[in-house]
């Protein structure tokens, strides 16, 4: 599971590229990427352009990361999820929590 993330060259924004899998083994990466000694970030971008599978721990952790970017300007955003995955989002009322593009 490849999991890449990197800050923005103004430090306003972190983009964090999941793997081809969403799932409980990413737990510990997805967390690394975000969390930790990291500084905060005004955006924070989930980018699911190589995720063909997502379960319902993918979910949980898309909610910590929620719980994480709560408070002042920051946002949550997810990107180029494919519509299965997009059906899962909506069906869990994700896009009332962040965005899904």
């Amino acid at each position: 599971m490849a999991i890449t993330s990197s800050g923005s060259v103004d430090g306003k924004t972190l983009h964090i590229r999941m793997g081809e899998r969403f799932d409980f083994s990413a737990h510990s990466a997805f967390r690394a990427a975000y969390a930790g000694d990291r500084p905060s970030f005004e955006t924070y971008i989930v980018d699911l352009r190589e995720t063909h599978y997502m379960d319902s721990s993918a979910l949980g952790m898309l909610l910590q990361l929620k719980e994480h970017t709560s408070g002042g300007l920051r946002s949550l955003q997810i990107k180029n999820a494919n519509e299965s995955i997009k059906e899962i989002l909506a069906v869990a009322n994700f896009d009332q929590l962040m965005q899904i593009d």
